[in-house]
């Protein structure tokens, strides 16, 4: 999302009246007309004020940066898509499209805080960022830069420069949470224990297999061509057991629709899978890798990514799946609270009739509009009627001494009051007159 200045609060487009003016004016001016000059400049103005269009309006400042109008309705369209996306409809989609806009404001806010603290930590994410935008230009199969940046304009409605942003900050947002909250939350070993215990009756595996898969098509190719997707089956299975991120490839390499989901297939029971394939998959361990398995439309690699033997799951299988289970609960109130000291840190100013739901309690908020911010002034009176502290004051060295002399200048006490031939603060020694003035040269009479 790029960033605006906000050294105004409204941007404005004027119309094209106030260049016709300038025309005018300029032509009155070369031919030495004075008062019509000051008219049109007042004339050009007012026409200006009267055609200002506001173009868009800033809802929030937040540190050194600030939230448009226009952010907080690219979140609602984005909002909407995904409702579409899931099918949400009627007052479901009603419902979630209000909950959105009335956290839309404070999720932009999170967002700027968690990206302003990551940068205060010095978290650098450039090259995870490369990495994915590496990715998503590979699965694309676009070389060409420019080309690749038009697809994502196409794809996202944004530039290239804040779909890259965007990605940025997601990162960095993860990774501050990561740092500054998930790392300090830890489930004790007991109360994963005791929350096996209690529900039990939840860890009761039928059997079940879980897999990811990579294919190789050979559909339409001749000989030859199917030897070389052999071959590349092969290779694939190879860096897979050296330890390769089975997924990964499968996202880059596997031709079956499964690869936009890492290769990820639903779990399986007896008898749902073909008898060769079966026969191999419920008898390996987690993290096996299958050798190319020949099927009439390529060649098939599965991993073995979960199985699950029939009857209660011990302690051991299931403890990860405990641990995430009390985990995220926690994690959200821990997160919420994070932000909100955040927000008491920051200064942060929110324009009246729009609403941050993560409100940091007792926070002033309220917009300070410059228009209407009043000059501290101060009157001859004020000035006149305040205490003077007299100073100290370093005469000038007398020409001819090799000391200079110093006024006392401090207040001294009615007891302590010098006689009226000795140099006071207000008055000069007569006995030293030169130096109450400048040393300066008198002219000789002429």
């Amino acid at each position: 999302m790029t960033r605006k200045s906000f050294s105004t609060d409204w941007f404005a487009v004027r119309s094209n009246s106030v260049s016709t003016w300038n025309r005018i004016c300029g032509i009155m001016v070369h031919m030495h007309f004075k008062w019509p000059v000051v008219m049109c400049a007042l004339a050009a103005t007012a026409s200006a004020a009267s055609n200002v269009k506001v173009v868009e309006e800033i809802v929030a400042k937040v540190n050194g940066d600030i939230i448009t109008r226009t952010d907080l309705e690219r979140s609602r369209q984005q909002i909407e898509s995904d409702l579409r996306q899931k099918g949400v409809a009627g007052p479901a989609h009603e419902k979630a499209l209000k909950e959105g806009d009335r956290d839309s404001l404070r999720n932009q806010i999170d967002q700027l805080l968690l990206v302003q603290k990551g940068k205060d930590l010095n978290i650098n994410v450039d090259t995870e960022v490369t990495k994915q935008i590496g990715k998503m230009q590979l699965e694309s199969k676009i070389t060409d830069p420019d080309k690749f940046h038009d697809f994502i304009r196409e794809q996202t409605g944004m530039p290239f420069e804040d779909f890259r942003a965007q990605i940025r900050n997601s990162i960095l947002t993860q990774r501050v949470i990561g740092q500054e909250v998930a790392s300090r939350l830890n489930i004790p070993h007991s109360e994963v224990e005791k929350y096996y215990e209690e529900h039990k009756k939840e860890f009761v595996r039928e059997e079940q297999v879980f897999l990811r898969e990579i294919l190789i098509s050979t559909e339409g190719k001749t000989p030859d061509q199917v030897g070389a997707a052999e071959k590349k089956a092969k290779e694939l299975v190879a860096r897979a057991r050296k330890g390769e991120k089975f997924g990964e490839m499968a996202r880059q390499y596997s031709d079956a629709q499964t690869a936009q989901n890492y290769g990820e297939l639903p779990a399986y029971k007896r008898g749902q899978l073909r008898k060769e394939i079966e026969d191999i998959v419920f008898k390996q361990p987690k993290g096996y890798v299958t050798d190319p398995v020949r099927m009439t439309n390529g060649f098939e690699i599965l991993k073995v990514e979960e199985r699950y033997e029939a009857g209660q799951a011990p302690l051991a299988e299931v403890e990860s799946e405990i641990t995430e289970r009390l985990y995220m609960p926690r994690m959200e109130p821990k997160v919420r609270e994070f932000l909100t000291k955040l927000r008491e840190d920051a200064f942060l100013e929110i324009r009246t009739g729009y609403e941050d739901s993560g409100a940091a309690p007792g926070k002033d908020t309220a917009w300070k509009d410059p228009a209407h911010l009043k000059p501290e002034t101060t009157t001859k009176e004020e000035v006149a009627a305040r205490k003077h502290r007299k100073r100290l004051l370093w005469l000038v060295p007398i020409p001819g001494t090799a000391k200079s002399s110093k006024v006392e200048t401090a207040k001294q006490k009615p007891a302590e009051t010098a006689p009226a031939t000795a140099g006071s603060a207000d008055r000069p020694s007569a006995a030293a007159p030169q130096a109450a003035a400048p040393a300066t040269a008198t002219p000789p009479n002429r």
